[in-house]
């Protein structure tokens, strides 16, 4: 697990973007059905799903993408339809498909994109190599980018979506693929381009690394809001300690711990969890209540964003929900 950077309260922020109700249908499938979320000035706030749970629908509805088809959006308290200018010219995009040019280099990208998006030239050529810097390219500036990897494709993105300066940055999946390097160090290089701004930014996500660096989650699935909160408050769903068994007849397992022991206990994944108080003690327990060999394996660790998801939505994060999302 990468540790993540500390984040404080917005407790006490004003509401930037509320989102009421949205749905969204493809043909006869509904893809949102009635998501409720309010993001608040200068947090960080996270869409935490698996794929097909409507997460990139929401983004593309919210850059004008898509048609919002029911719902209303608030942005600073004011009624807002989605893709109005007063909205496009406040946000930034990143989704997750580079909007780069694979043959220009970073530099040419970048001002190309400041030409997009109303700079003038003087402008363009200036916040380019500012961004450039920000998110350590400097070096590598009139080099293609179909040279680049996936990690270094994806800072130069976000500074393409930041030439404008956005008061809300949309990032859709920003680290799926990526290498745990290539995810700290997109980190990095976004809390660098955070530091100083007054920047909201609101993710999708379907890895709990990710989901902990964010000030608050929407628990997105099948294209609902189950439950919006702190990373830490939510994992305080679950008591304690999670023991991790691995064994052949994990159904078995999971049944005779419920009634020997009267604890919560769950298979995921091929693994038997089993919630409890004080895991160091229930772990000695187990193995003698068990004739020697039935159990593969016994561990004891801390429960993180994806026990929490498999607890309130009974999915996991890593499965799939059964259609794909336009956005992608």
């Amino acid at each position: 697990m990468i540790p993540c950077t500390p984040v404080e309260s917005y407790d006490d922020a004003p509401e930037f973007l509320r989102v009421e109700g949205v749905r969204h249908r493809f043909g006869d499938r509904e893809v949102l059905r009635g998501v409720n979320i309010d993001v608040r000035r200068g947090e960080v706030f996270g869409l935490l799903g698996p794929n097909g749970s409507g997460k990139s629908t929401l983004l593309a509805v919210l850059a004008g993408t898509l048609p919002m088809q029911d719902g209303k959006l608030f942005l600073d308290g004011r009624p807002v339809k989605a893709g109005d200018r007063s909205l496009r010219e406040k946000i930034g995009v990143v989704f997750q498909s580079p909007a780069l040019d694979p043959k220009l280099t970073a530099r040419q990208n970048l001002q190309l994109a400041g030409y997009i998006q109303g700079l003038s030239g003087a402008v363009a050529r200036r916040r380019t190599e500012k961004h450039l810097e920000l998110v350590d390219l400097a070096d590598r500036a009139d080099e293609p980018v179909e040279h680049f990897s996936g990690g270094m494709k994806r800072k130069l993105d976000i500074a393409r979506a930041m030439l404008h300066e956005p008061e809300l940055l949309l990032l859709d999946e920003p680290t799926a693929g990526l290498d745990e390097a290539a995810f700290r160090t997109t980190w990095q290089r976004l809390d660098a381009v955070r530091e100083g701004r007054e920047l909201t930014v609101l993710l999708t996500t379907h890895r709990p690394d990710e989901g902990e660096r964010c000030h608050r989650l929407a628990v997105i699935s099948s294209g609902a809001t189950e439950v919006v909160d702190t990373p830490r408050a939510l994992k305080r769903r679950l008591s304690g300690d999670l023991v991790v068994v691995t064994a052949a007849d994990r159904e078995e397992i999971c049944r005779a711990v419920r009634e020997r022991f009267s604890l919560a206990c769950t298979v995921e994944d091929g693994e038997v969890l089993i919630e409890c108080e004080k895991g160091h003690e229930l772990v000695p327990r187990l193995v003698e209540a068990f004739p020697a060999g039935r159990l593969e394996s016994v561990a004891l660790r801390h429960p993180n964003l994806a026990d929490v998801f498999f607890k309130i939505t009974g999915r996991q994060l890593d499965e799939e929900n059964g259609f794909a999302e336009a956005a992608r």
